[in-house]
């Protein structure tokens, strides 16, 4: 495990789930393991689901996703290409190129700057949220109200602990490709050939990233 990991790991145990458990302590006088573990299991991951559109072709996708993606990074920068440059691994002249692809406006996301904490705080708050909302059935409206109040306060107290984790962007295309291509998989029942059609790829591309990626139906 790579020491960025165990520094999240160890982030998580100690201080993440101990928040999450006074939380719901406080607003439903019980707390609920295995939605704590589904939260931080989420938190472990890269928090870039938020831009990942599952309903769309996968070169519609990934066109949005590596848009989404740069606004992002280039608003923890500052607009500096530079230090984008060195933290994505990639070269300036490609960033630029994408930028121009995509229609970024540099100078207007220097106007939209946010801090990485700020940052942590929106995705956080989105994947707790995202997260209540998969009980919503088994826990009664009254009491899951309360918990959705707390909820900020909470996203910003877990945001100052966990360390933000810069990604390569190697690291944030395979995660996408695996998000996405997962969902599509399971959306079609494992069916590799009718995946392929909607999605818009190649039944031999999708084979071979399915194999690459390590995809396999549960």
């Amino acid at each position: 495990m790579s020491e960025k990991n165990k520094n999240l790991e160890e982030a998580i145990k100690e201080k993440v789930t101990p928040l999450l458990e006074e939380s719901m302590e406080k607003n439903w006088g019980v707390s609920i393991p295995k939605l704590e573990s589904d939260i931080t299991d989420k938190l472990k991951k890269p928090l870039l689901d938020i831009y990942i559109s599952l309903h769309k072709t996968y070169p519609e996708a990934k066109r949005a996703f590596k848009a989404e993606f740069l606004k992002k990074e280039l608003k923890l920068h500052l607009g500096n290409v530079s230090q984008l440059a060195k933290t994505l691994g990639l070269d300036r002249r490609s960033i630029h190129r994408t930028m121009k692809d995509l229609d970024i406006d540099r100078d207007k996301l220097r106007q939209e700057k946010s801090t990485p904490e700020e940052y942590q705080e929106i995705i956080i708050d989105q994947t707790i949220r995202g997260t209540l909302e998969e009980y919503k059935e088994i826990i009664l409206p009254n009491k899951m109200e309360k918990m959705y109040e707390d909820v900020r306060s909470l996203s910003r107290n877990i945001a100052k602990v966990i360390p933000h984790r810069e990604l390569r962007w190697k690291e944030a295309e395979h995660e996408f490709e695996k998000v996405f291509l997962t969902y599509a998989l399971k959306a079609n029942g494992w069916k590799v050939s009718t995946t392929a059609n909607k999605i818009n790829l190649r039944v031999e591309t999708l084979h071979r990233k399915a194999k690459k990626l390590g995809l396999r139906k549960d």
